[in-house]
């Protein structure tokens, strides 16, 4: 027997696996960087790709956008890295009345006063102008142009009026797009709200009761809708330069990118690829699969991100084990709690997701389709009450986990384990045709 010890809320969960099923570990890879991260962000902005050095760019004179996060990605730093931003800025001449700050809220809800405070940091704080992206606001907004999907891209008019928009923000794994990052910063992040939703609307097959299709997941943008507009949405803008953090597993930040929108986040993708990917041969018949401990696996909702991963490694019809305490529940908005706790069926769940697109409905939909598609088990101190409609099991220990999954599938079975689950996408080769 092969023993582990996982990582669960704020302890550990241990279990014993017989040796011979088990196929291997998936997990993420550490930084190997020896950099401090302001050392990592200069040196970005010192070699940007395929672009000249961001104060090439501007002149003396000219107005610049700046956009940056909001606070549910606080986690990306940018108070590290935009005072390192601004300073480029001011060498060049640019005066400080002429940098405005606007926080890619996309449809998600204004900052508060401290939050701005959190994003921009000491130094700059209080000596910018900052704003916040509304995607109602029909008097900010000019329409840019139609995408070939259809979509019609209105963008926020204070950007569009200035000389420059700059676009800021961390490249990480993302559901739809394939990867986080990049051209999300102009759609979702500052795009009217029907610009969002017909844009996220993308990621449904065209038939009622077809889902979602399958080019969208986490690290494809292959035959992918929502990118593919989203790219046609950016280009409309053309932002003049991007810079972009990766992070590390601890949190800190491992790599970055500036320069042209689209080359950079190419090469960025390339480091989330070599950092949070692992290779696999074959699917499994068991995935056991921890989050990575709090906060990563504080409610349902974060927790999703390691349900979508892990998910990737198990064969159809296989068990996913995901270790995820839930010490403060469902979590999301009110939306992803209706789909979850509202509805008795996959078809009147999408019904619901086709009628008014919110990503956390969406997110909610993903999890009750894999509970179709695969066992889908959560250790957790989740009230099961709050899942019982979606085919999602809860039990409280992992011994009970895999006493379950034995009596309905049998021992022997080949198994993965995945330490990192919120942070490790599972690839197998593509496959030659």
């Amino acid at each position: 027997m092969r023993e582990f010890e996982l990582k669960q809320g704020r302890g550990t969960v241990k279990f014993s696996i017989d040796e011979k099923d088990i196929i291997g570990v998936i997990d993420n890879k550490p930084s190997t960087s020896s950099k401090t991260e302001e050392e990592i962000i200069k040196n970005a902005l010192k070699h940007p790709i395929s672009s000249g050095l961001l104060k090439e760019i501007v002149q003396v004179d000219e107005t610049i956008c700046i956009v940056i996060p909001d606070i549910t990605r606080i986690w990306q730093k940018p108070y590290l890295y935009l005072p390192i931003i601004v300073d480029e800025l001011l060498e060049v001449g640019i005066k400080p009345k002429n940098i405005l700050f606007i926080s890619a809220t996309g449809s998600h809800r204004n900052q508060t006063e401290d939050e701005y405070k959190q994003l921009l940091g000491d130094k700059l704080y209080g000596k910018y102008k900052i704003i916040d992206h509304d995607c109602n606001d029909i008097d900010n907004l000019v329409y840019v142009g139609t995408t070939s999907y259809g979509t019609p891209v209105s963008i926020n008019k204070k950007a569009m009026d200035c000389d420059h928009i700059i676009i800021t923000g961390g490249i990480v794994y993302h559901f739809l797009v394939g990867w986080s990052g990049g051209k999300k910063s102009i759609l979702p992040g500052i795009a009217a709200y029907n610009t969002i939703m017909k844009n996220h609307g993308l990621a449904l097959n065209e038939n009622l009761g077809e889902g979602t299709r399958s080019e969208i997941k986490c690290g494809n943008i292959t035959n992918n809708p929502v990118h593919l507009d989203m790219a046609e949405a950016t280009a409309m803008v053309n932002p003049s330069f991007m810079f972009n953090v990766i992070m590390a597993s601890n949190g800190d930040i491992s790599a970055a990118v500036a320069g042209n929108y689209l080359k950079a986040h190419e090469q960025g993708r390339k480091y989330v690829d070599n950092f949070d990917s692992s290779d696999i041969t074959e699917k499994a018949d068991l995935v056991i699969a921890t989050a990575g401990g709090f906060p990563k696996d504080i409610n349902f909702y974060q927790s999703s991100k390691l349900i979508l991963n892990a998910r990737e490694a198990v064969k159809k019809g296989g068990t996913l084990i995901a270790l995820t305490e839930c010490s403060e529940g469902l979590g999301g908005d009110d939306d992803v709690r209706s789909i979850l706790a509202n509805f008795d069926s996959l078809i009147d769940r999408e019904k619901s997701l086709r009628e008014r697109y919110t990503i956390s409905k969406h997110v909610g939909c993903l999890a009750c389709e894999t509970a179709q598609t695969l066992n889908l088990i959560l250790v957790s101190n989740l009230d099961p009450k709050f899942l019982e409609n979606t085919g999602v099991k809860i039990v409280k220990t992992i011994d009970e986990a895999l006493n379950l999954t034995y009596a309905e599938k049998g021992k022997n079975l080949k198994t993965y384990i995945m330490p990192h689950g919120a942070n490790t996408l599972p690839k197998l080769p593509p496959i030659d045709k």
